[in-house]
């Protein structure tokens, strides 16, 4: 098993700074402490491909990127006639090379899990992309059996999220193979620390599945103040340490 811990995103606010070494981008920075990142300006906007080329060749050998697939897809498209939008962002990732990990499809609440829909676009999506794929969705029908053995189907794992809006959400599902943990910030979402006995918790979670997994993410977005930096780097050289896994590193 592999296990990577990171934030989305890797700007570093000056408060953190003395975490990291003094020398070069942000990017190369942060990934001297952390072995991965989750791209979210990717949802916002579309990034060329030699954006992605030079992100990952500013970062070491073994570091892993997921990106988050674009709100035109996602939120604006949900899901159905999207196939150029699509063609474009695998395109474009495709830049990061053997350092592309999974692409995140998150979901708004509003969006059901219509599975004649659903299918389509993630066969759609295979027949473009053999990355690992994870989903988080927000709307309670995608936790029910078909729409479970729909992306096992086509090997797309759930996120773990916290806090979990839904009954089910907090503990991945679908397709094992890949597990990935996304952690908003709890209680305020974004913002919220979390204690050391969260971390804790979470550390057990990773343990407890890492049986399955081949791959387990976690990933911290409490960002908007910077908790995401300390949260990860603790459950790293703290928390998970205790667990005795095997703990891949950037160095």
């Amino acid at each position: 098993m592999s296990l990577f811990v990171g934030c989305a995103g890797w700007n570093l606010r000056k408060e953190f700074l003395d975490l990291f070494p003094r020398n070069g981008t942000h990017l190369q920075r942060y990934a001297v402490r952390l072995n991965c990142v989750e791209i979210n300006s990717s949802f916002y906007r579309s990034h060329r491909k030699k954006t992605y080329e030079r992100w990952g060749a500013s970062t070491p050998a073994d570091f892993q990127f997921s990106v988050k697939m674009p709100k035109l897809i996602t939120h604006v498209g949900r899901l159905v006639n999207v196939e150029r939008e699509t063609q474009q962002f695998v395109d474009e990732v495709s830049g990061l090379g053997s350092k592309l990990g999974p692409i995140l499809i998150q979901l708004p609440p509003s969006v059901e899990c219509d599975l004649s829909n659903v299918e389509r676009f993630f066969r759609a999506l295979r027949q473009l992309i053999e990355t690992p794929i994870v989903c988080e969705p927000r709307h309670l029908s995608w936790f029910a059996p078909k729409a479970e053995g729909l992306m096992t189907e086509y090997s797309i794992g759930r996120v773990a999220a916290d806090p979990s809006i839904v009954p089910g959400a907090a503990a991945p599902g679908a397709c094992m193979q890949m597990c990935y943990f996304r952690w908003h910030g709890s209680p305020r979402m974004y913002y919220s620390p979390y204690d050391e006995l969260a971390l804790g918790k979470l550390a057990k979670l990773v343990s407890t599945t890492a049986s399955e997994a081949q791959d387990v993410w976690c990933i911290f977005d409490n960002t908007a103040l910077g908790a995401a930096l300390s949260n990860a780097i603790a459950l790293t050289d703290i928390h998970l340490p205790a667990t005795e896994l095997d703990i891949r590193r950037c160095r």
